[in-house]
């Protein structure tokens, strides 16, 4: 398995209409015959690497390493998928901003096309976007959430957070066929930059502090509120200071009392109760360790990637002639498939082989 850091810098600005309009058509292409030689809950798992879904976002033209690379690779998915969804048995949701919010809508108005409720999904996009926000604090608020899914009920989630501070992104990647638990080591990877100690309360060295937020949940909220009062004029350690700033027992009161009323029998539930956000769960962690010495872990659980050109000139600008070239042939590809005539796929899967990844030192520079 790859592993690795990949730097994704905040950039402002869209993708050119000259560009967004080819990514979208390459996108279709490349999904259609995916889908056809592999199957779709392949296309599934490859989207919920975040290696293969930077190679991606190179290949479709797009900067290669902005943080641009995740909303508009996922924005031209979902308009590529939108006339053939039902063919490769696709949908995908949600996206940036105000539009992630649309998700549950989204997902429920394809419950004709679904062999599953679609609230099971609803479910899983909420509480993946809670997790990423509230249970992993690192830094990055959540503002982009795409929500894959099939007939079947399978998931792939791609959501990013920005750091305003240092202007960098993150990028979080799910699938539903790796999460045995919503709250214990959910994630198939993460790409971004380092920063700091999160909190990381779905560890799996956070499993006792998940357990003993829980208890502490179920307390009369007073006594939470009159220790975290307490706590706020002791002298304690120094990484303490993660899980203290920004917590003021009066603010939280409110959501500390949601907390109790929900009433939770495990860590999941506490996540996903009313107005419970990243504050209670950083007061809770902390009162868990001094009361219960049940430590919450600070693990990272950070995972990289590089080809047409690119939107801002790199590796060089974007070459129009062999963007559309490219679309041709698999356009051409795909249709003759349907055909019976796969000789083309055959060649595409031969030159696959033929040039199949093989990576590079540590250090080594190929100077391309």
């Amino acid at each position: 398995m790859r592993t690795g850091i990949a730097y994704l810098p905040l950039h402002t600005g869209k993708a050119p209409r000259y560009l967004f309009e080819r990514m979208v058509k390459l996108a279709r292409e490349l999904s259609l015959i995916i889908v056809d030689e592999y199957g779709s809950s392949e296309l599934m798992r490859r989207l919920a690497d975040p290696c293969w879904f930077q190679a991606l976002g190179c290949v479709l033209g797009y900067d290669w390493h902005s943080s641009g690379v995740t909303t508009v690779v996922c924005g031209a998915l979902k308009e590529a998928w939108r006339p053939i969804s039902t063919e490769i048995g696709l949908f995908i949701a949600g996206g940036k901003g105000g539009t992630s919010r649309k998700t549950p809508a989204e997902i429920t108005a394809c419950a004709t096309h679904l062999q599953v409720a679609p609230e099971a999904l609803v479910y899983a996009s909420r509480l993946a976007a809670k997790v990423d926000n509230n249970a992993l604090q690192d830094g990055y608020q959540i503002y982009h959430h795409s929500f894959i899914f099939d007939r079947q009920g399978r998931w792939v989630v791609v959501q990013q957070g920005m750091n305003e501070a240092n202007r960098w992104a993150r990028r979080y990647h799910w699938f539903s066929e790796t999460v045995t638990e919503f709250v214990n080591e959910p994630h198939s990877g993460i790409i971004s930059s380092a920063l700091g100690q999160p909190l990381n309360m779905v560890a799996q060295e956070s499993d006792e502090a998940r357990r003993a937020s829980v208890a502490l949940a179920l307390e009369k909220p007073w006594k939470n509120l009159a220790e975290l009062k307490r706590l706020q004029y002791l002298e304690l350690p120094m990484r303490h200071r993660v899980l203290l700033e920004d917590i003021d027992p009066e603010r939280i009161a409110g959501t500390l009392v949601s907390a109790y009323e929900a009433q939770p029998q495990n860590f999941e539930q506490l996540l996903g109760a009313r107005n419970v956000g990243p504050k209670t769960i950083r007061a809770l962690a902390l009162l868990a360790e001094i009361i219960y010495g049940a430590k919450p872990s600070f693990r990272d659980p950070a995972r990289f990637a590089f080809a047409h050109g690119g939107k801002d000139g790199h590796p060089y600008p974007v070459d129009r002639k062999t963007y559309d070239r490219s679309i041709q042939i698999l356009h051409q590809a795909v249709e003759r498939a349907k055909l019976g005539d796969r000789e083309k796929l055959e060649a595409l899967r031969r030159l696959g082989q033929h040039l199949a990844y093989q990576p590079i030192a540590r250090g080594e520079d190929t100077g391309k």
